[in-house]
């Protein structure tokens, strides 16, 4: 059998294994509330806090798809012309130099055409008061964010590439397990090394509620080896809790913003809903898809290299060599956002069952639904938006989903 032989078979493979395990492990049985539980909700909440949260994503709303337009388009550009190849051909003729500083900066040409709407996105965030950070701590985010990009990008490039040189023939192989392993290995490091790079955690002083959360924890069946408060105050007002980490570095981390806005009720009820994640194993889950889909994709990046009318587009030989990167850029923006709304309605089911864990394990659908309508004013939410951009983009149930969802569970009470 030859190695493309071989490589069609891993691929269905592949997507058979994926298919399958999506199919067993996310719950597709959670439907949402009924609407007429939904509209009741919605009448609920206070006008002008809805006013104001649609009147926030409308002036989002040409900041994200005039990014993601512009966006596309550069990448499309440097990838299906001559002109991403050009670009890496600059950088030497050493294959590493080539693959690493070349493909560098072929990325951050793509990121810097986005950045003005970054820019922009601050302005809005600033205007609302959903901001505190000012021009300078948002340049110092940012140019962590590309540092943070270099490092992992450039092992990811040096890796990729040197395995195209070095085992010509079978480095899709060995591409795609590297690929799986780094997803797996990156669910357990980032949490640990990259969060403090964009945040400050401090333990939550001892204290009633450090003893209920930890307890929570506990009764859960989900151990904790630590309760952080995030400084998120220093760049917003938004207020959130997660639980980060796997195994031995798993920790509750609450936002200081939702310590200073909510009652003790509400932030169990937010940590509640984050617990169901861990005991879900939604994070096990995700990573186990993710790679998958890491591994599929060195696979199929393999297969496209026969394609020679796409080689040809892009000004290269062969997709094996480091000045093909701007096309594979170009063939994965594309192949993800094909995908992305399947990825938000899989995130959506996970995030509802992660709802009823919360509303399960707290029996409190009233300050569920009260921490709801607090996170859906604070962090400028639209409550119930429009439904073909929620079918595409929103990864969480809307807001008056899950105050439905806490109304359906409290008639199950009676």
């Amino acid at each position: 059998m030859t190695p493309r032989q071989c490589a069609v078979l891993v691929l269905a493979l592949l997507v058979l294994v994926t298919g399958l395990a999506a199919a067993l492990l996310v719950p597709w049985h959670t439907p949402p509330a009924p609407r007429p539980d939904q509209l009741d909700a919605l009448r609920e909440l206070p006008a002008d806090a809805v006013r104001r949260g649609r009147a926030f994503h409308a002036d989002l709303r040409p900041v994200s798809y005039g990014s993601m337009l512009v966006g596309l388009v550069a990448t499309l550009a440097l990838g299906l012309t001559p002109l991403g190849a050009r670009i890496v051909a600059l950088f030497g003729g050493h294959w590493a130099a080539r693959a690493v500083v070349g493909g560098l900066a072929v990325v951050l040409l793509g990121s810097l055409v986005t950045l003005p709407f970054a820019a922009w996105r601050h302005v809005v965030l600033g205007r609302y008061g959903l901001s505190t950070q000012g021009w300078g701590g948002w340049a110092v985010d940012v140019l962590k964010g590309y540092a943070v990009s270099v490092v992992l990008g450039g092992l990811a490039l040096l890796g990729f590439y040197a395995l195209a040189r070095y085992v010509p023939r079978w480095w899709w192989a060995w591409g795609a397990g590297a690929a799986a392993g780094l997803v797996v290995l990156l669910s357990f490091v980032l949490p640990v090394l990259v969060e403090p790079i964009f945040n400050k955690f401090t333990p939550m002083p001892d204290g009633p509620l450090r003893s209920e959360l930890i307890a929570l924890a506990d009764r859960d069946g989900v151990p904790v080896r630590d309760v952080l408060v995030a400084d998120a105050s220093r760049r917003t007002r938004a207020v959130n809790a997660y639980v980060s980490g796997l195994g031995p570095t798993r920790r509750i981390v609450v936002y200081d913003t939702l310590l200073e806005q909510a009652d003790p009720a509400e932030v169990r009820s937010v940590v509640a809903h984050e617990l169901g994640h861990a005991k879900d194993r939604d994070v096990l889950t995700g990573t186990a898809l993710g790679a998958l889909g890491a591994a599929a994709s060195v696979v199929a990046v393999y297969l496209l290299g026969s394609w020679t009318g796409l080689l040809r587009l892009a000004g290269v030989d062969s997709i094996a060599e480091p000045r093909s990167l701007a096309l594979l850029l170009a063939v994965a923006a594309l192949a993800g956002l094909a995908a992305t709304p399947a990825q938000n309605l899989v995130s959506r089911r996970v995030e509802a069952r992660a709802d009823a864990h919360a509303l399960a394990l707290t029996g409190d659908p009233s300050t569920f639904a009260a921490m709801q309508q607090r996170l859906s004013t604070l962090n400028l939410s639209d409550p119930d938006p429009n439904r073909l951009e929620y079918l595409l983009f929103a990864s969480h149930p809307s807001t008056v989903e899950r105050m439905a969802a806490a109304r359906a569970y409290a008639r199950g009470m009676r």
